[in-house]
Formats: structure tokens, C-alpha cells, sequence
């Protein structure tokens, strides 16, 4: 079933709150996925030149000051380590598909949630309300934001399957429904050099749009393409550096609604996770068409 939430703020009292609102909002999703929860954060921007992982490790004595200490050596600077729980985020002097990569080669036991200059992705299994807490999400501040909980029907229920995916430099989806043709699918991606880390339909689906942007269609078009090339029922939220972007199948069985203050938007599976934003009563709200991609570019949702 799993639920569905993003928050783009319009004003600096929801940059400043964005964390407490995100963590209302995943609450009132609770029922709707028990078994896990993630967030994208977008937050923060790196210097020009720099880039910013967010590595997870089953680890809990994992050494991130000696793993900051590598990175220095590797590509200059003074990396530091901001940890929450089994996640760190790390900057380094370098560009994130090159950092990303040294990563992956030198410590494959890690795992890179999420690389760009803004994006932080946190993920674990349990209930939401215990996700909010292990990762202090409410101290959050920023310009935007997507949630996910998740109640798991087609592959094992591990930090690696939660949600969100990554699906490029400051990317990431988040995924309610089912893909019937994702076993196909994933191995048509493999031959493309398209890598995947569980046996989540949803990785499939990020895969693809990874796969699609690497070939130059715009994310728009990419969304489109899901139209044609994924079958099953699902409702897709996109994050980006500048906004996010939601998609229905054409038939639209999975619910959502969008909806929009002078101080924010936002999208749920359901409308109580809207009605705890402040000003929710006075929001403009609509049901997203199905077959159509709504987007926000930090100026409107069209």
C-alpha cells in the first residue's frame, strides 16, 4: 500500500520547520507502510567544486573520521562527517559522480543513498514514528523534502529496499503501487550498464529514469517514457535540486493530491498527511490526472 509525502516551502518559517512538518506528515502514513520509512532532504548545497554523499553502513562501529581521512588524501580538503544514526553525510573537494565512484571502489561495503550538491536521502526499517526519532528528523531545516513508509509486497524489507532510490546526481523517487514487467525490465537496464543493489520494483523504476536522463531525455520526458515502457500501478514521486515532480499511471488507481499555499506545496497519498500543514483548511487542493506530470520548479506546479 505505502505512502506518499513531499513538501516544497515557499517561506522561511516552513524552511525553518521543514522537519517537524515532514515528520507529522510520515506519521499520519503510518498505517499505510509499517515496515519502513526514508526521507530526501535538500539542504545545505555544497561549494562549487564539491559534492555531498550520504553513505549508509550496517556497521554501527563504522569509522567515519578514518573514511573523511581517505577522502582528504584522495581529493584535497578536510572532509568531515555528519552522522545520524547509520547514516553520514560527507563532503568532499570533488565532483559527485567522481566521489561517488571512489566511494564505491575503495569501500564497497558501504552504501552511497544519495550524491549531489544538495540531497541527503535517510532510510531504515521500522515504523515511521521510530524512523523520526533514531534520525531527529524534526531538526531538519530546508527547502524541500519527500517522505516514504513503506509496507513491503514483493521483495525483503531491509534498509537497502526502503525507499527513497536514487536515480541520479540530486534525484531520488519514491514509489506507491506494483511493476508487473520489473524482473524484465531490470535485466533490459542491466545490459545498458545500469547497476541495482536489491530485488525492489521500485529500484527498477529509478533505474529506468537513471537510464533515460543518462541518454539526454529531459525528466519530463523520462517520466513520460514510464507511460509506455513500465507496467503495473503507480503513483511516482520525483525529487530534484529544484523541486519535485509526480506522476500517475494512466489508470490511477493509487490515490494522491497535491496542494498549495503562499507558504508551501505539497503532495500525499492521502489528504490527512496535508491537513496537518499550517493553513492546510485555506489550500488550494487537487486530485493529479492520471497519465500526467505535474511539476514543481520552485516557481509553480502546473
Amino acid at each position: 500500500m505505502c505512502g506518499i509525502v513531499g513538501l516544497f516551502a515557499k517561506s522561511a518559517d516552513v524552511e525553518d520547520q521543514l522537519g517537524v512538518h515532514l515528520a507529522a506528515m510520515l506519521a499520519q502514513m503510518a498505517d499505510r507502510g509499517p515496515d519502513s520509512a526514508g526521507v530526501a532532504v535538500y539542504r545545505d548545497p555544497a561549494a562549487d567544486g564539491s559534492s555531498k554523499l550520504t553513505l549508509y553502513s550496517p556497521d554501527p562501529l563504522q569509522d567515519w573520521q578514518a573514511l573523511c581521512a581517505e577522502l582528504g588524501n584522495a581529493f584535497g580538503g578536510s572532509p568531515e562527517a555528519s552522522v545520524r544514526s547509520s547514516h553520514a553525510v560527507v563532503v568532499a573537494e570533488a565532483e559527485a559522480a567522481e566521489a561517488e565512484a571512489w566511494v564505491r571502489r575503495a569501500h564497497p561495503e558501504l552504501r552511497v543513498m544519495s550524491a549531489g550538491r544538495e540531497i541527503e536521502i535517510y532510510k531504515e526499517t521500522g515504523r515511521p514514528e521510530q524512523f523520526v526519532e533514531q534520525f531527529a528528523l524534526t531538526d531538519f531545516q530546508g527547502s524541500h523534502a519527500l517522505g516514504h513508509t513503506r509496507m513491503a509486497t514483493e521483495s525483503r524489507v531491509t534498509t537497502e529496499g526502503s525507499h527513497p532510490f536514487s536515480t541520479g546526481l540530486d534525484l531520488c523517487l519514491v514509489h506507491n503501487g506494483s511493476l508487473s514487467n520489473h524482473n524484465r525490465l531490470r535485466e533490459n537496464l542491466r545490459r545498458e550498464g545500469i547497476e541495482f543493489q536489491t530485488e525492489n520494483d521500485t529500484e527498477v523504476a529509478a533505474g529506468y529514469l537513471s537510464w533515460r536522463l543518462r541518454e539526454g531525455a529531459s525528466l519530463e520526458q523520462a517520466l513520460e517514457g514510464c507511460l509506455e515502457d513500465l507496467d503495473g500501478f503507480y503513483t511516482f514521486l520525483v525529487g530534484t535540486a529544484d523541486g519535485f515532480a509526480v506522476l500517475r499511471d494512466p489508470i490511477a488507481c493509487k490515490p494522491a493530491v497535491l496542494a498549495e499555499t503562499d507558504e508551501w506545496v505539497a503532495m500525499g497519498s492521502e489528504w490527512r498527511a496535508l491537513a496537518v500543514l499550517p493553513g492546510a483548511a485555506d489550500a488550494r487542493a487537487w486530485e493529479p490526472a492520471p497519465g500526467v506530470v505535474y511539476a514543481w520548479d520552485r516557481a509553480a506546479v502546473r
